[in-house]
Formats: structure tokens, sequence, C-alpha cells
């Protein structure tokens, strides 16, 4: 009886053994939380990493591209399998994939690109398209006058991809002078303070004579209306943004902001997932939809479809896909 015992507690031991052994370690690097949607980002791609049987150890570099860089190397001591990295710095990151590689651990650029790397994937948005996007609603509603644009940082690949984007759209009518942009600067931090700032000075040099401004993103764009609203210039510019944070949204319904862009992170965070818990168990990920360069590679990527969000469509975007709630939208 003893013998079968003691047999039986060494079987489930090993069964034990084994299930924490396929519990991969993911390793996730986020340059910062300052922004309501990376925090979502954050959460889903845990929530994924988790339900695929994996474990997901993270740092966040409050946008010190030197302390991210210092991150990852205690997370590689920590032998996690596979490195998820959204970088404060497009080229110093680059370190990061070396160090990595390094270990023989593979790594994920999400949603902003590392150039001049070796990076395994990359999983974004086209922000090219999204550029687009942004633009040609604008024009739409705005067809001649006085714009600025508002980028993201200049440190970050994809504030390059949106002002191409927005100058695909915007170039013919500049040259046509129906459009004239007569505003054009990058932040550093993507933030709502560089917003405000910036469109002051941009108000302020033009002496209030702007149509449209296009932000690089919702913080942005939020810093973006409070000038308006201290210039008692509130719905008279048609003001775009990226990201469909919350309080945008709800400035969309109040008119004062006239359409923002929905990047599906859920859909992006999980993905990463997918890939991240794929490369640390040793399988290949056959799923990429395109190739992006970096200027050292083509780097497989999985690039999804973003969406304008208007005060029409509202309820069929980000409602629909369970990114806000009705109730937080309309209060």
């Amino acid at each position: 009886m003893k013998s079968t015992l003691r047999f039986f507690i060494l079987f489930i031991g090993l069964i034990l053994a084994g299930c924490s052994s396929d519990k991969v370690k993911v390793g996730l690097l986020i340059h910062s939380l300052d922004k309501e949607r990376w925090e979502n980002d954050q959460k889903y791609f845990i929530e994924s990493v988790n339900e695929l049987g994996g474990k997901v150890l993270v740092a966040v570099a409050d946008n010190d591209d030197q302390k991210q860089i210092q991150q990852a190397q205690d997370l590689l001591k920590r032998k996690i399998q596979t490195l998820v990295v959204i970088p404060v710095n497009q080229y110093s990151a680059a370190e990061i994939v070396d160090l990595a590689h390094n270990r023989s651990v593979p790594v994920i650029s999400y949603d902003r690109l590392i150039n001049n790397s070796r990076v395994d994937y990359y999983v974004s948005t086209d922000n090219i398209k999204i550029g687009e996007m942004q633009a040609r609603y604008i024009v739409n509603l705005v067809p001649e006058g006085n714009y600025a644009l508002i980028g993201g940082s200049e440190n970050d690949n994809n504030s390059r991809m949106l002002y191409l984007g927005q100058m695909n759209i915007l170039q013919p009518y500049i040259e046509r002078n129906e459009i004239y942009l007569v505003y054009r600067k990058f932040t550093k931090f993507w933030s709502e303070d560089e917003g405000y700032q910036m469109a002051k000075e941009c108000l302020d040099e033009n002496n209030n004579q702007i149509d449209a401004i296009i932000a690089g993103n919702d913080a942005i764009a939020y810093g973006v209306l409070r000038a308006l609203k201290e210039y008692g210039l509130e719905k008279k510019i048609a003001v775009a943004g990226m990201d469909a944070d919350l309080r945008n949204v709800r400035e969309i319904v109040k008119g004062d902001q006239v359409m923002t862009v929905y990047k599906p992170i859920q859909t992006m965070a999980s993905t990463a997932a997918e890939i991240a818990v794929k490369l640390a168990r040793g399988e290949k990920y056959e799923g990429c939809n395109n190739r992006v360069s970096n200027g050292k590679r083509l780097v497989p990527a999985v690039l999804l479809e973003a969406l304008p969000v208007t005060k029409d469509n509202i309820e069929q975007t980000v409602v629909a896909d369970g990114y806000l709630k009705e109730k937080d939208i309309y209060q």
C-alpha cells in the first residue's frame, strides 16, 4: 500500500513538473504606460499569453531608452524565451535585439518597428494607411485652407509612416494651392502637453487662421483641443487623432474632435502573444501577411487593418469590438 502511494505521489509530481516546464516565459518591454491605450495593450497581451499557457514578465521604461536596454538585460537574465518590445527609441532599441539574439532569444517588435536590426517579427497596423485615412477624412471636410500637422515622437518610426500617409493625400492639394501647410512639427513623447503647447504656438504664429489640425495620436489631439478651448476656437477647427481613447471619443460625440482611428489592439496583442508563445516553444509562425523594411532586413510582419471612428460610426467600431462601452462614452 505504501509503495503504491509513493508511486502515485511520484506520478503526480512528474505531471506537475511537466506542466510547469510547458509554461513558457515571455518578456514584455513597454516604453511607457503614460497613455490609456498602452495599459489596454498590456492587459490584452498578458491575458492572451496566460490563455496560451505562458507567463509574462513586464518592465516599463518610462520613455527612457537606456533604462529599457537595462530592463532587457534583466529580463534575459531571468531566462525569458521570447522578448516582445515596444521601443522607446526606434534606433537604440537595436541593441536590445542584439542582446536577445546573443542568448538565442527571438524578438518581436510590437506596434513600433525597431530599425536597423535583425528583429524577428513585427506586429502592427499599416501606419501609412492610417495617415492617409486621417488626411482623407479631414480633406473631405475642409478641402482648402491652412493646415497644421503635429506628429508623434521623432524617435518613433510610426510617426514617419503616418506623415508619409498624410502627405500622400495632402500633396496634390498643396500643389494646387488649395491647402497651405503652415505648421509641421514632431513631438518627443506623443504627449498631451506637447500637443497643447504646439497648438498654441501654431495659432499664435498664424493669427488663429487655422482650418484643420491632424494630430499624431489622441493624447496630442486632446492637448490641441485644450488650446482651442482657451482660444475660443473649439468646433471651428477640424481636429483628427488616433487611438480611440475614451476621452477623445467623448469629444467626437460633442463635436470638438471630428475623427480618430481605432487600431484593433486586442487582435494585435493576441497575435503578438501567439507568435511569442510559438517561438518560445520552438515552433514556427506562419500567419504573416507582409514584410517591412527596417533598414537592415525585410521583417516578417502582421499588419492589421485600422478603422476610422467618427460621430456616425462609434457603435459600429469601438463599441462593437468591445474596446469601449456605450455607457462610458455617452455620459
